[in-house]
């Protein structure tokens, strides 16, 4: 179990301080400065203690920290603002409504007239009302396919609206977050864990022979 975490180290960044700590140890192999681990000191060891010492090792990257948690809170925001929920309620939603059933059930309307007036015309073709039923099936096919055609290009043309908004902003967003975590990621590493683990395997160097 950690025994630390730093005041200002939020618990969901908690898993990228362990992760850029994992890589370093990972790759203590092709750094000089750290080949005392493994020796000195085992990585399970140093893991440990810089774990332990969260507090005292995230400070060094605390001004890149708190620009990345900035950026991050900020992109969250415009993700929630950028695409608000339709009410039911309001004229959009009854429209959109409007315009996704009338196709539907002049469709369905369509078929079974059609279907009552061809069955009708087939057994008796002098019955007027046969005719009617085929004529009103016709109707109601024409009505489906205009609603169809009409739902189509209201959202070929949400589409085309929201397209330039959704790829700029949200590229941009992610862009200045991506950089800003890797900055973070970078200092911690540099000036706080590397450090770190440089100041714990010298700690353990042996001492030097006594002069003769």
């Amino acid at each position: 179990m950690h025994m630390n975490v730093a005041p200002h180290l939020l618990t969901e960044d908690r898993a990228e301080y362990e992760r850029v700590l994992d890589d370093a140890l990972s790759t203590a192999h092709a750094r000089p400065d750290l080949d005392g681990v493994g020796t000195r000191l085992t990585v399970a060891q140093l893991r440990a203690m810089t774990l332990n010492a969260t507090a005292l090792i995230t400070t060094a990257a605390a001004s890149e920290y708190d620009h990345f948690v900035k950026v991050r809170e900020q992109n969250r925001a415009a993700i929630d603002t950028r695409i608000p929920l339709a009410d039911p309620g309001t004229g959009a939603g009854v429209v959109a409504i409007v315009t996704v059933m009338v196709p539907v059930l002049a469709g369905t309307a369509a078929a079974i007239l059609l279907l009552v007036g061809a069955v009708l015309h087939a057994l008796a073709p002098t019955v007027v009302f046969g005719e009617t039923l085929l004529t009103a099936g016709l109707v109601f096919a024409a009505l489906a396919a205009a609603g169809l055609l009409s739902a189509g290009a209201g959202l070929l043309l949400t589409a085309l609206r929201n397209r330039p908004a959704a790829a700029d902003g949200t590229a941009t967003a992610d862009d200045e977050l991506t950089q800003a975590r890797e900055a973070w990621r970078r200092a911690l590493l540099e000036r706080g864990i590397l450090p770190f683990l440089r100041a714990a395997l010298a700690a353990t160097d042996p001492p030097a022979p006594p002069n003769p």
